[in-house]
């Protein structure tokens, strides 16, 4: 019997905080970025853009961070608000984004990535690193509570659950999956 493997040829990506984090978001992205791909998902990663512009590294937060002590905030914007607009774009080709929420770390794109995926109903699976019951009462607000994760390792259980389960998944209003035939094609419905 064929795997099911519903998220083939799907992309996700991977929100949370860069700025002010020690490893600057990396670590938890190389950790969960292998599964991802070996399910054949596509993986858009921050702190690996796909793309030559807006690359948020320690260089340019060194560099921002010079700009904001030398009282040069007129500079950041024209030089550096690329990184919002390319991180937004891969929200946008996303089929479905992972987030990493850190409580004890100041995030303010990690939550309009999130509100933004929201507004497009896609799934937005979220895991909290302080755990479930930790979560801002926001999120439980606009996401289905299923798409709310503890630790790290129930969200990739859930990922394998929805892409490998031979029932259909209840989609909560957010996993749509089209008929694709064996080439990856979309098939007429």
């Amino acid at each position: 019997m064929d795997s099911v493997s519903r998220l083939r040829g799907t992309r996700t990506y991977l929100v949370g905080a860069m700025d002010r984090v020690p490893d600057g978001g990396a670590e938890w992205r190389q950790r969960v970025t292998p599964f991802l791909e070996g399910k054949g998902i596509t993986v858009l990663n921050p702190c690996e853009k796909p793309i030559d512009v807006g690359v948020e590294d320690g260089e340019a937060r060194d560099k921002i961070e010079k700009y904001k002590q030398a009282g040069e905030f007129s500079r950041i914007k024209p030089e550096f608000g690329v990184i919002r607009t390319v991180d937004l774009r891969c929200v946008d080709i996303s089929d479905f984004i992972v987030a990493s929420i850190d409580l004890d770390v100041h995030a303010c794109g990690t939550y309009e990535e999130i509100a933004i995926a929201n507004s497009q109903k896609k799934p937005v699976l979220v895991w909290c690193q302080q755990g479930k019951i930790n979560v801002p009462n926001w999120l439980f607000f606009m996401l289905p509570h299923q798409h709310i994760f503890g630790d790290l390792d129930s969200l990739v259980e859930y990922i394998d659950y929805v892409d490998t389960c031979r029932d259909e998944v209840d989609h909560h209003k957010r996993w749509f999956f089209f008929n694709r035939n064996k080439t990856g094609t979309i098939q007429s419905v």
